[in-house]
């Protein structure tokens, strides 16, 4: 297989006449400077490595603009939220997950990580496929054309020393121990199924809704099974002051206790830090995800990002609850949410964003060897239009600029994902028509709301 980009971003600069080539799903050669064969599919604008989008709840997306009306915070949303998780099934999430993830592929999204806590049925009992919901995600990306890293998540408490209750009741497993022997058999069959296009990991949902005590059971499955560990941190104060009052720590310096975190764990928004938690997440080399467009949708504050890398945490970002599903736009939000934080600009080069958006987003999500145009790499790419009325005009010096501070999701043209073609010229050419599958899929959770 081969590809002729006009220009690629190789990592720590762009080159022109890229040829890309292919055998199955790894990149085998990568020859900048070259005219294009006669056979090679050209690629015209800005070619990148597929990009990450490190944290996914693709239930949420059925609120996008449902939820907008109106005065509240983060609780109130939560309780919109809670009411859609209760309507769904496999069947209907594994559609709606499909119509979500082919959007992502529109936007140029080769690897999701799915944030899954939807386990059971409505009351908490178990399908009679206890991973019924996480097999209906799997099938979904599957569907779509991307890969997944399904971070089943363990969720036992409504918030610390409080049980679940409502639509919390599909979340739980009893205890950690429950927790890991159900995604143990998940784990198992994945790779019997020889999923090529998935890997599981784990998540502690937060330090509200996993008692200390079990939090180190997921940590050690994690651990044991050279997986992910992902975790909501300090997304709202109110979070923080409820482990203090609790424990008499922040959830950061609780997790370090617990042993959950280094290398494998991205903590996810880490919004709300103090300096001892920011020192612990850095010397760790605890990864973050970043997700500005909901950060700010939920009013739930801008995160210490450029800390937190110069301390020597990665950045990768996530769209998290879809209020836009577009990584362009998570990548520049870094840098324009640091600068109202500090009336000052130029604190990201366009290359470490880019870097956010691909390879650091990949490696979180236990796929290192993706996110790089590079022999041996998984052979995606994402090509940009530079002739849009967003990114015209930049000039050969500026294309990187171009993609992370003008270009939109809509300036997407072509996508593959592990050498298969998913995306030509802005259409998805599995889902096809992405709009009426996402109108048909929302309005069966939505239907009755």
């Amino acid at each position: 297989m081969y590809w002729h980009a006009e220009f690629a971003w190789l990592g720590d600069h762009i080159a022109a006449d890229v040829l890309l080539e292919a055998d199955g799903e790894r990149f085998t050669r990568i020859t900048p400077g070259v005219p294009a064969p006669p056979d090679a599919r050209r690629l015209p604008g800005l070619t990148l490595p597929g990009l990450a989008n490190a944290h996914s709840h693709a239930f949420h997306r059925a609120l996008r603009a449902r939820a907008q009306g109106g005065r509240g915070t983060f609780w109130t949303w939560r309780e919109r939220m809670y009411a859609v998780a209760e309507r769904l099934d496999p069947g209907t999430y594994r559609a709606l997950a499909t119509a979500v993830y082919a959007e992502m592929a529109l936007a140029g999204v080769s690897c999701v990580g799915e944030f899954h806590y939807l386990h059971h049925r409505p009351g908490g009992e178990p399908y009679d496929d206890p991973n019924a919901m996480g097999e209906a995600l799997i099938a979904a990306a599957a569907d779509a054309g991307i890969r997944i890293t399904l971070l089943d998540t363990c969720y036992l408490t409504g918030g610390i020393g409080r049980p679940l209750q409502g639509a919390q009741l599909r979340f739980g497993d009893g205890t950690a121990g429950d927790w890991a022997r159900r995604v143990d058999s998940l784990h198992d069959h994945t790779g019997k199924a020889g999923s090529a296009h998935a890997r599981v990991g784990a998540a502690v949902h937060s330090v509200r809704a996993v008692p200390r005590e079990q939090i180190g059971a997921v940590a050690d499955w994690a651990r044991r099974h050279r997986a992910p560990l992902h975790v909501h941190l300090s997304e709202q104060p109110a979070e923080n002051a409820e482990c203090r009052d609790a424990y008499g720590m922040t959830p950061t310096r609780l997790l370090a206790e617990c042993g959950a975190l280094g290398a494998r764990t991205v903590a996810v928004h880490a919004t709300h830090l103090t300096g001892e938690d920011i020192g612990l997440l850095g010397a760790t080399t605890t990864g973050v995800c970043m997700c500005p467009t909901t950060e700010r949708d939920l009013a739930d504050g801008i995160g210490p990002a450029r800390d937190l890398a110069d301390a020597g945490s990665p950045i990768c970002l996530g769209s998290d609850q879809h209020a836009v599903i577009d990584l362009f736009e998570e990548a520049r939000a870094v840098e324009l949410d640091e600068r109202l934080r500090t009336r000052e600009r130029g604190h990201w080069t366009a290359g470490s964003l880019l870097a956010a958006a691909t390879w650091n987003g990949h490696y979180g999500l236990g796929w290192p060897e993706a996110g790089r145009l590079e022999p041996g790499s998984y052979a995606d790419l994402v090509t940009v239009a530079l002739d849009s009325p967003r990114t015209a005009g930049a000039g050969p010096a500026h294309l990187a600029e171009a993609a992370v501070f003008a270009a939109t999701a809509a300036d997407v043209r072509h996508v593959v994902v592990s050498g298969r073609e998913i995306v030509r010229d802005g259409r998805h050419l599995l889902v096809g028509n992405v709009a009426a599958a996402l109108d048909a899929a929302i309005a069966a959770v939505t239907r009755r709301a």
